[in-house]
């Protein structure tokens, strides 16, 4: 990927921004046509149904899985200089992460990637809740919750400075991964073709996971011909939502693809839901609601930055590349998710009164 004329044309920071948008608004569109979103999957997945919700993450997942390990294989990236593989994991921030972000991505009724979604379309409970996200996340990374974060993270963390890459450790050859791709997009298929789920909402999702390989090429391709050093990242929203919060509020703003993401995603998601009539502002349906929505989208906050990454960060980013704490944090997203349905949505319902007819 050439992307020298267009560093030459607008300075290397605008460009790493321009890459961002560009991931962001194919992102967002995607996202809001397919409906893709972690959380809908595992609360189908806790009430023991296989159904469209889980066809289309697992197509954007296997779709991420394959476009970034043939990128790989072609040698358009390399998945060992991704910044969540050079720098330490800490499997207990993917635990205690992972079960934070899942318990609150159920609590706020969508997870982080998905609430930005939503509120590109009217949608102020996304707005209010992303807001919560992206102060607490902020305050978790540099602010009066860093030291916490910082010890649980440091509690159990990968040897010799650097992530584990989940292949490597099992001792399996590079191919595995496009296999394993290939694999869980038939299983999507499958379940695409027993839930019915149309040709243009698979496109979608598979739309979705494009964009996640798309800003690993274009993040390498800026670091292999940058004067400063470029992070290798993709879609991720934790640390991107700090960052575009503080970049907001500061006086002293600097470009990257962080900041080019999130209003991508925002720009993206409100195209496609405008384009098809789908723009319609809309509340809380009540202060138990609201409260519940702020406490998830703290959790998801701080369980986010613990974990390193988010839904889309840890879960299908991270999982692209087979870093070993994305995959632990994404299983510990799963399980969170499974059980704050089980606790709060199930037994709620289960408990609730019986009105009189």
């Amino acid at each position: 990927m050439d992307i020298v004329p267009l560093i030459e044309a607008t300075g290397e920071p605008q460009a790493a921004a321009l890459a961002g948008l560009l991931v962001g608004v194919i992102f967002g569109i995607a996202a809001q046509r397919s409906q893709f979103c972690l959380r809908a999957a595992s609360v189908e997945f806790a009430r023991g149904i296989l159904g469209r919700r889980i066809s289309v993450w697992l197509l954007t997942f296997s779709t991420a899985v394959i476009w970034t390990q043939a990128a790989e294989l072609s040698g358009l990236i390399n998945t060992a200089d991704a910044r969540i593989m050079s720098v330490p994991g800490s499997y207990s921030g993917a635990i205690i992460g992972g079960l934070m972000f899942g318990v609150g991505m159920v609590l706020a009724r969508g997870c982080s990637g998905r609430l930005l979604v939503l509120a590109a379309t009217g949608n102020l409970r996304a707005v209010v809740s992303g807001l919560v996200f992206a102060v607490v996340a902020q305050m978790s990374l540099h602010g009066w919750l860093a030291p916490l974060r910082n010890q649980l993270a440091a509690l159990w963390i990968t040897p010799n400075g650097v992530n584990i890459h989940l292949l490597d450790a099992m001792g399996l050859p590079d191919v595995t991964g496009l296999f394993l791709g290939i694999a869980i997009a038939a299983l999507a298929f499958y379940l695409s073709w027993r839930n019915r789920v149309s040709w243009q909402t698979l496109f979608m999702a598979s739309g979705v996971g494009f964009a996640v390989a798309l800003g690993w090429a274009t993040t390498f391709a800026l670091a292999a011909v940058s004067f400063d050093p470029v992070p290798v990242v993709s879609a991720t929203f934790t640390g991107p939502s700090a960052n575009t919060l503080m970049f907001l509020l500061t006086d002293n703003p600097v470009l990257d693809f962080d900041i080019g993401l999130v209003p991508g995603v925002f720009l993206g998601a409100f195209i496609a839901a405008a384009f098809t009539g789908e723009l319609k502002i809309q509340g809380f349906d009540g202060p138990r609601i609201m409260r519940r929505s702020m406490v998830g989208a703290a959790l998801m906050g701080m369980g986010g930055m613990l974990a390193g990454g988010c839904a889309i960060g840890a879960g299908v980013t991270g999982g692209s590349v087979f870093a070993l704490t994305a995959w632990l944090a994404l299983f510990c997203m799963w399980i969170g998710a499974v059980i704050a349905d089980l606790v709060v949505d199930q037994w709620e319902w289960i408990c609730a009164p019986v009105k009189a007819t």
